[in-house]
């Protein structure tokens, strides 16, 4: 934190093919200001890093390796993109991928509690080193995809596949980043309170709608806030 400041990441993931594969494509633009001249790192967990691009200059790939990816000679404003292919897991970090044996359907979330965002875009994984994120997914156009920011818009990009975008956030860190995406069933409401009105969300899997009290949740959770 005394080195760097991190302002923006523009996360891009493509979970296209998620159902029939347990990798995925991510692709991560971050901007971020340094001691000009530094050496730092990025925490990635990768089956494949593609690219690594730090101010219009592409680096040898090598520079990935144990988990991080080595950046040097840094300058006072930087942009830096990392193209890689992460794993889905099963262990419920990460972005966990679940069938449900009742449909056979892929049905996928995010848990990136403490230090796991790390398993699905490249970031600055310390909790003091927050910024905006910006996230846009590219999924099977049957499923649902829900992020930390509204949905700004929902574009057909290809026979059965739609790109979500999702509005830039406030500053965060990055383990309160979330994804969740699948054929969720879903059913929604609003809260109203002094400082406004916010929408209400509740996903689970189509398998289990018939057990989704959905009244009973919001309430409590009306009542809580």
């Amino acid at each position: 934190a005394s080195l760097l400041n991190v302002e923006h990441y523009d996360v891009v993931l493509d979970l296209r093919d998620v159902r029939t594969s347990p990798t995925f494509r991510s692709t991560t633009t971050v901007t971020f200001s340094a001691t000009a001249g530094g050496s730092t790192w990025i925490d990635l967990v990768a089956d494949e890093v593609i690219a690594v691009t730090l101010n219009g200059i592409a680096l040898d790939t090598s520079v990935y390796a144990n988990d991080q990816v080595a950046l040097h000679n840094l300058a006072a404003k930087n942009t830096l993109i990392v193209d890689a292919r992460c794993n889905c897991t099963r262990d419920g970090t990460g972005l966990h991928r679940f069938f449900d044996p009742v449909d056979n359907e892929a049905y996928l979330y995010s848990q990136f509690e403490v230090p796991d965002a790390r398993q699905v875009y490249a970031n600055f994984e310390q909790p003091d080193l927050k910024a905006e994120f910006t996230f846009t997914v590219t999924a099977p156009n049957h499923w649902e995809v829900v992020s930390n920011g509204a949905q700004e818009s929902r574009t057909p990009v290809a026979n059965g596949v739609d790109q979500w975008t999702f509005a830039r956030t406030k500053r965060m860190s990055t383990y309160i980043t979330a994804i969740v995406a699948g054929p969720y069933h879903h059913v929604h409401d609003e809260y109203t309170g002094q400082f406004g009105t916010y929408p209400l969300g509740l996903y689970c899997r189509k398998s289990l709608a018939e057990y989704l009290d959905h009244e009973e949740l919001f309430k409590i959770t009306k009542q809580g806030f």
